[in-house]
């Protein structure tokens, strides 16, 4: 069986056959200025505590942090959306270790800016056995620091493949998390997380 980095790799070789050089290179170009906004710098660091949230779930129910922390460590993993291939793939391994976090005494959720419906759709499409929760306008990721606003050129291109952000997030600020996952102690306070690349998700669940 495949594990996430592999899968990803593979992915990145599927998609350097099937995409133009021009939207690889526009791709590229846009990961590379994201790197120089320093997000990992700016965003909130281990020993901080994680704020507090209220968010809807797919039945649109409200889930808090507060209820969370009560049965143990929480695990939050920002996303950017159903339309991302890679966080598809994170999500499914995610899945597939859900029974060792479970087995941790940690709850999983998974965040992202995209309305309810595609939470559902996502969520039924992989069988995903634990929350996925709409941070409207990205607020909540802006308070950790990791929300950035994709880039005029990335915006054309990703409108060129389909994909329309204003239509999965209901706005036109076309503001994304950064792919990031966040361990949170029963304190609230956060201990650990992995930003830009995929998590390894063995390396977590050692960590709970």
């Amino acid at each position: 069986m495949k594990n996430l980095k592999q899968e990803i790799e593979e992915l990145n070789e599927n998609l350097a056959k099937q995409l133009p050089t021009e939207v690889l290179e526009v791709l590229g170009k846009s990961i590379q200025d994201l790197k120089t906004e320093n997000i990992e710098e700016n965003s909130i660091a281990p020993g901080d505590t994680f704020p507090d949230f209220s968010l809807p779930n797919t039945n649109n129910e409200i889930v808090k942090l507060k209820g969370l922390l009560q049965n143990g460590k929480v695990i939050v993993a920002f996303f950017r959306g159903i339309w991302c291939p890679y966080c598809n793939l994170e999500l499914k391994a995610l899945q597939a270790s859900l029974k060792q976090i479970t087995d941790r005494k940690a709850i999983l959720v998974a965040i992202s800016p995209q309305t309810l419906d595609y939470s559902e759709k996502l969520k039924d499409n992989h069988i995903l056995d634990f929350e996925l929760l709409t941070d409207k306008n990205n607020a909540l990721a802006k308070q950790v620091g990791i929300s950035f606003r994709l880039q005029d050129y990335v915006t054309l291109t990703y409108g060129n493949l389909g994909i329309e952000l204003s239509e999965y997030n209901e706005n036109d600020n076309n503001d994304l998390p950064v792919p990031a996952i966040f361990v949170i102690d029963t304190n609230g306070k956060f201990v650990d997380t992995n930003y830009m690349n995929r998590i390894n998700i063995k390396e977590l669940i050692e960590q709970l």
